[in-house]
């Protein structure tokens, strides 16, 4: 720590904002309250105001479409700039073929039935699929999703009268994840398709909302919207969806197995009351094959990867300790009920070293 009292200068090398820091929280209140003199009297529905007005005078009369992928960010920014333009915003759901199990359908029933968005829903699964076919690197992969959707946007926007924004949910770990925030040589850790590999010919100014904002803080933005807090509550799910939990090719197959296990993981969670005391849950299918016994015959079928970590911004994650059984009980079911899975294991590495996805 380094402090020069008559200019008050102070930094600190080390990250006090991380949960795996001793005291970080006092660290960074000591600097807010008693050397910068911040009174702390900042509320959400403050930034909900600030926002909203923000977000008019960025769109004035333009049409806003806003990608809707069903997740809580998306919906969250949906939500807060309809209030803002109300239809000058029109929302597109683009079915990805990658989504949770039923999960298209879930979004579709939830902006249509319960709130009065326009919603145009694409299903293009095929497209983005075939896009994929035979990708086994994991950036190009994301980039080729985050290419194919925006395309995707273009030519919804073209059918839009007087369309000139793309809203998306990024938020603040998403920029310092994908991008040098000052420019510097900072290491990149990831791209994501919401703030990397956008085409320069892109026809559609980006607007981000919730671009300063960390996981907690819009999920309190999305309660103080109204919407409800079991879907405020959803644990996280990445933009390229399953295509990232599916190292090496994606295939229709592939991606209808981990659906599956990946709906009885949260299925168990879910019984044993545990799904709201975990950040992030989900399955990973390995691109590698183990022998197993299955009545009295031999197979040979794949491993899947089990994880599930707590946090409280994505930035840093623990290992959730389970209750052994509800563990061995989802690895049972999975192994039973999932054709071309015999194997499952547990993954125990935190953040860091490790990333929270797989890839």
């Amino acid at each position: 720590m380094i402090a020069d009292e008559a200019r008050r200068l102070y930094g600190v090398q080390f990250h006090p904002e991380v949960m795996h820091t001793p005291r970080g929280a006092m660290i960074l209140r000591n600097f807010t309250h008693r050397i910068a003199g911040l009174t702390g009297d900042w509320t959400m529905a403050a930034y909900r105001a600030e926002a909203v007005a923000r977000i008019r005078a960025q769109v004035g009369e333009g049409r806003v479409i806003c990608g809707l992928s069903g997740g809580v960010d998306s919906s969250v920014a949906a939500v807060l700039i309809h209030e803002a333009i109300g239809d000058q915003l029109t929302c597109v759901f683009v079915d990805t073929g990658l989504l949770r199990h039923q999960e298209a359908e879930q979004v579709v029933t939830l902006f249509r039935d319960h709130y009065n968005i326009p919603l145009i829903h694409v299903d293009a699964g095929d497209e983005f699929l075939g896009a994929l076919a035979g990708v086994a690197d994991p950036e190009t992969k994301r980039k080729i999703i985050g290419k194919v959707f925006i395309d995707i946007f273009d030519r919804e926007a073209g059918k839009i009268e007087g369309a000139t924004f793309l809203a998306q949910g990024t938020l603040y770990p998403d920029v310092i994840e994908s991008v040098s925030a000052t420019g510097g040589p900072s290491v990149v850790i990831k791209s994501h398709h919401n703030v990397g590999g956008l085409p320069e010919h892109m026809k559609l100014k980006l607007l981000e909302p919730l671009r300063e904002l960390f996981k907690d803080e819009v999920r309190a933005l999305g309660v103080e919207l109204g919407l409800p807090p079991a879907f405020v509550g959803r644990h996280p799910f990445p933009g390229p969806g399953l295509a990232i939990r599916i190292p090496g090719d994606v295939t229709p197959d592939k991606v209808a197995t981990l659906q599956q296990a990946d709906a009885l993981f949260l299925d168990e969670i879910r019984k044993a009351g545990l799904y709201d005391s975990i950040w992030q849950a989900f399955a990973v299918l390995l691109p590698v094959k183990t022998v197993g016994v299955m009545g009295d015959a031999r197979t040979y079928e794949n491993v899947l990867a089990l994880r599930a970590v707590t946090s409280t911004d994505g930035m840093t994650a623990d290992v959730f300790e389970f209750p052994w059984d509800v563990l061995t009980r989802a690895a049972t079911r999975i192994v039973n009920e999932v054709r071309g899975v015999n194997r499952v294991v547990y993954d125990v590495t935190s953040k860091p070293p490790g990333t929270i996805e797989w890839e």
